[in-house]
């Protein structure tokens, strides 16, 4: 195995320009951790954040990137759940990890779990951030179950897409906003109901929902307030956004709360069984080489997650 690899490389802030290919020195697995000859990686509006103010890594320099799915190529003193040649798939450590965007990735075991033999390392690679940000805020903060009336915005996004599907698996009644166009999609997703929110105000739409989930954020959480009944709940994955909608709450009786993903081998193992039931299944919108990296993240596209291909 070569001493060195091809990565994204970020030396400064800034514009998709400052994505550079180039090598670099492979990471070595110490004890408790895995090295991972990534398959592919995808890509995250968490991505982009970071690459123009460094909110989760830091000042660069640094790798991009959290979503790895490929095999694992070496592991390190005291990892006894993996071997070499195993199929993988997880989120690196978030926010303080990444380097995800490289042909090997390294870190703690327990980062990972089996890919799912439905998935391509395409479809697998698509599926951690995104479906644990959905998983962590429907199920473990929500408590969305049978007969929970849940609203999910930006429903047809790469969090959405995922959320509708887990809400749907858990015999929820969902309504999903997005736009007019991607009704049949997301009606054949599980979703109940479609709202277009660019011709229909969701918030006026609909009442007495459980549970809204909003990954928009600007007005949304503060809208959202009157569709929720007492006792329910608003979860966003822009916690900025919470301040404004605080007094409507709590009149309302309206819990609010952000939420920022976290790894968990637990939740992957939850959404690998739903993958496994043929109850979850990314949908890829585009894929890039990983010299594209700057392209793919600064590209507009359809439903669904964009991929890095790297073997």
């Amino acid at each position: 195995m070569s001493e060195t690899m091809r990565a994204v490389r970020q030396d400064a802030l800034g514009g998709p320009e400052v994505l550079v290919l180039g090598d670099m020195d492979r990471p070595k697995p110490s004890i408790g951790e895995v090295l991972v000859q990534v398959h592919a990686a995808s890509v995250n509006p968490a991505d982009v954040m970071n690459r123009q103010t460094g909110i989760f890594s830091g000042q660069p320099p640094f790798v991009p990137g959290w979503d790895v799915s490929g095999v694992v190529a070496e592991v390190g003193p005291g990892v006894t759940i993996l071997r070499p040649g195993d199929e993988v798939m997880g989120l690196l450590p978030f926010p303080r990890g990444g380097g995800a965007y490289a042909e090997y990735a390294v870190a703690p075991t327990r980062t990972f779990v089996p890919k799912p033999a439905l998935l391509s390392h395409v479809e697998a690679a698509a599926l951690p951030l995104a479906g644990l940000t959905a998983w962590q805020s429907l199920v473990e903060t929500a408590g969305v179950d049978a007969g929970s009336r849940v609203a999910i915005t930006g429903a047809a996004g790469g969090v959405g897409h995922l959320a509708v599907q887990i809400a749907h698996a858990r015999g929820a009644h969902v309504i999903a906003v997005a736009s007019g166009a991607q009704k049949e999609y997301l009606l054949g997703l599980g979703a109940n109901d479609v709202i277009d929110y660019q011709t229909t105000d969701f918030s006026t739409a609909i009442s007495d929902v459980d549970v809204v989930f909003d990954v928009i954020g600007n007005d949304y959480p503060q809208r959202a307030v009157q569709a929720v009944k007492r006792g329910g709940i608003i979860v966003t994955t822009l916690p900025q956004s919470l301040a404004a909608a605080v007094p409507a709450a709590t009149s309302g009786g309206v819990r609010l709360d952000g939420l920022f993903v976290e790894s968990d081998r637990m939740g992957l193992t939850a959404l690998s069984d739903l993958v496994a039931d043929r109850e979850l299944r990314p949908t890829i919108a585009a894929t890039y080489p990983l010299a594209e990296a700057g392209i793919a993240q600064s590209t507009k596209h359809g439903y669904g997650k964009v991929v890095l291909t790297v073997v």
